[in-house]
């Protein structure tokens, strides 16, 4: 049992925990208390990870199914080490949406395929040799710019359903913005799936809702499940997403790390190769990719309990709801307005990640490699451009992710070989004198070898 992470001791008295204390992975409080943790962690992932099937025209109920599944393997697959949800990626809604308009809904479900497996390749050449070479080849800028630019990219997607019912989508989007600073704690954190909510009672009020499908759908049943089709096109749509789910899931690792003061390095690749494997079966049944959530480590950081038997707690209820065709059936009748107006507040959300990414590394945009990574990633990406090679046909997403890697490595080299640029990466200001003095002494090298 110990080896699959299931072993927990009681924290405690297992009722209270003690000022200055958390509750650890390996610990555990009361079953009724872990068990009401656990509900919260399926309320918290909830609205996100509804929002991605509902969006992309995927069955939510299947979606959860894998989620939960994926969720269960995690946990057993880093030793019950890394207290974590697998819900539905945002990352996979702009592939999805594009593959489906050249090669249906089983087309998409080969890209989610193709890049759960290139996750899983890359989660075991992180466990043999560490995740250095991954902050080398994705450094802040290049990583902010990929992260950005799949949620600007996606603005054309938010307008099309919010135009088809303005007002419900106002009053959605309104209410999230509300929610988000009139509520402390885990309402405040929960603004989307409270605005989802409200919207969709002003949706019902204005007639917009139709629940013909959910009347004649039983109350207990198998989820819809889906094969995939694998096409070559959808390559170029899918694989830049894994570079989103490496930062991703390596960021959270990190943040899970420092919360409860472990040393998790040598599960990183775990990690990685668990989320790869939960992505692929969730491809092969119907279902969306998956992603480690930052909503469930928003409510540990609330809570205090980091014990990963309540994400046990969570991933089994998640299956548990899976299998009431009614329920799925129930969250498949949001209508668009309500999803144009959490759109709205989501894919802007994932572009000012993005951004987030460059302000908490210090990103200097007085660096022309950087100002110039991020410029043109961005246009390419927003824009949408275009490139198709026989079956092969890149979007805004992939050549946007492209022009990162290869402008800010390209530049770099040129710049390392001919000594042209002396502004460092990071901002000065801010940082240790040690980093300051080392970086200093890295610029004046650079210069000698001009």
């Amino acid at each position: 049992m110990s080896m699959l992470g299931t072993k927990w001791k009681l924290h405690g008295n297992g009722k209270t925990i003690r000022p200055g204390h958390v509750v650890a992975p390996e610990e555990r409080l009361a079953w009724p208390l872990t068990i009401g943790v656990g509900m919260q962690h399926v309320v918290a992932m909830f609205g996100a990870t509804f929002l991605v099937p509902i969006i992309t025209g995927m069955p939510p109920a299947t979606t959860l199914l894998f989620s939960g599944i994926g969720t269960l393997l995690f946990l057993i697959i880093t030793k019950g080490r890394v207290p974590s949800y697998l819900g539905s990626s945002f990352a996979f809604i702009a592939p999805i949406l594009a593959s489906q308009q050249q090669f249906g809904v089983p087309g998409a479900l080969g890209g989610v395929v193709l890049a759960g497996v290139v996750l899983a390749l890359v989660g075991a050449v992180v466990q043999k040799f560490g995740a250095e070479w991954i902050n080398r080849t994705m450094p802040p800028i290049v990583t902010g710019a990929i992260v950005a630019l799949i949620g600007l990219n996606l603005a054309p997607a938010a307008k099309a359903n919010f135009d088809k019912a303005p007002v419900t989508a106002l009053v959605t989007l309104v209410t999230i913005i509300l929610v988000s600073v009139l509520f402390r704690g885990i309402l405040g954190r929960l603004s989307i799936l409270v605005g989802v909510v409200v919207g969709y009672l002003t949706a019902m009020a204005g007639g917009e809702v139709d629940y013909s499908k959910m009347d004649s759908a039983s109350w207990i049943g198998l989820p819809h499940f889906q094969t995939p089709e694998f096409h070559l096109g959808v390559v170029g749509l899918f694989v830049p997403v894994v570079l989103v789910l490496v930062a991703e899931n390596v960021g959270h690792v990190k943040s899970v790390a420092a919360m409860t003061g472990r040393n998790l390095d040598d599960v990183s690749g775990r990690a990685l190769i668990a989320d790869g494997v939960a992505t692929v079966l969730a491809g092969f049944g119907g279902g969306s990719g998956t992603t480690t959530y930052a909503e469930n480590i928003g409510v540990m950081a609330a809570t205090k309990v980091y014990s990963t038997a309540a994400y046990w707690v969570a991933g089994a209820f998640a299956i548990l709801l899976s299998f009431s065709p009614k329920f799925g059936e129930l969250i498949a009748t949001v209508p668009a307005g309500v999803l144009g107006g959490a759109a709205t507040m989501l894919y802007g959300m994932i572009g000012v990640l993005g951004v987030k990414i460059w302000v908490q590394n210090k990103v200097n945009f007085s660096n022309p490699i950087n100002l110039t990574t991020a410029a043109v990633a961005l246009i390419v990406g927003i824009a949408d451009y275009t490139w198709t090679i026989g079956e092969l046909k890149f979007t805004g997403i992939a050549l946007g992710s492209a022009a990162a890697l290869v402008v800010y490595h390209g530049m770099k080299g040129i710049a390392r070989w001919r000594g042209t640029v002396a502004e460092p990466e990071m901002e000065m200001a801010g940082l240790p004198p040690a980093a300051k003095a080392a970086m200093n002494a890295a610029a004046k090298r650079s210069g000698k070898k001009k």
